[in-house]
């Protein structure tokens, strides 16, 4: 792992913030994995790994996330300081919307689905998955992200549904976009202390009410409803066509698309 890398501008320009400390590896197995070594470190706290590539990148449920070596935008950003692990189910909302605004600020207008998943029209952008360690009342939390930032030959081939590039509608720099990331959630920090305006806001992001298909993780047929908001602790909670109400547990579906 060397310091900054190619990302020294990107830290020079958050200098003074929480988010200051950036390090770059052009390839591991996973920063998610490299960032949840280092959560029990004091000092680690703010810290960013970000790499050129990914040998076994992941997503939620251990599904695997894939880019060519220098195509995507992938980074894992500890959290500086301690949240209450009551409310450490809104991180990956937070850290969702604040993907969304930074793309936006590169020229890509995305919106968000659940439970993590950025969407340029139909196609899959970008995702968050957050690993956390807790101890008693507080968690020590890492913010994994990864972007598709330029679109590579085989792609199409080889990820299921299709995925979205941020080439597919602008010249983004890998660098501004880790740049406005960072920047933003250091705006954003204080939101943590507050789910209910994180939970609104992710709300109008993701387009709700709308709505959804859903897999369920267990051995039952998708279904279709009406996704209305979230519910406490992540769940989703959607109006069935026969009118009833129901919570989808965060951990219990995912969304088709």
């Amino acid at each position: 792992m060397t310091h900054a890398g190619p990302y020294v501008d990107v830290e020079t320009a958050l200098a003074g913030t929480p988010f200051a400390a950036i390090y770059y590896v052009e390839e591991t197995a996973s920063t998610n994995d490299d960032a949840a070594e280092l959560l029990d470190s004091a000092d680690a706290g703010g810290r960013t790994i970000v790499a050129e590539y990914q040998s076994r990148g992941a997503g939620r449920k251990g599904r695997e996330w894939l880019a060519a070596a220098g195509t995507g935008l992938l980074f894992s950003t500890i959290l500086p300081r301690a949240i209450a692990a009551e409310r450490l189910w809104i991180v990956p909302f937070w850290a969702a919307l604040c993907v969304r605004v930074a793309l936006r600020e590169c020229g890509v207008e995305t919106t968000l689905q659940w439970p993590n998943d950025v969407l340029l029209g139909a196609g899959k952008i970008a995702g968050v998955l957050c690993r956390s360690t807790v101890t008693g009342p507080e968690a020590r939390v890492a913010c994994g992200v990864g972007i598709n930032v330029h679109r590579w030959r085989e792609a199409a081939s080889a990820i299921a549904p299709s995925p979205a590039f941020c080439d597919d509608v602008a010249t983004v720099d890998r660098r501004e976009l880790l740049r406005a990331v960072l920047l933003e959630y250091h705006k954003a920090l204080p939101l943590l202390e507050r789910p209910e305006r994180v939970t609104t806001a992710w709300e109008v992001a993701a387009g709700l009410p709308r709505r959804y298909r859903l897999a369920p993780d267990a051995a039952v047929p998708p279904f279709e409803a009406i996704a209305e908001g979230l519910d406490g602790g992540g769940g989703l909670r959607v109006r069935r066509d026969d009118g009833s109400l129901a919570i989808v547990a965060l951990a219990d579906a995912r969304v088709l698309r």
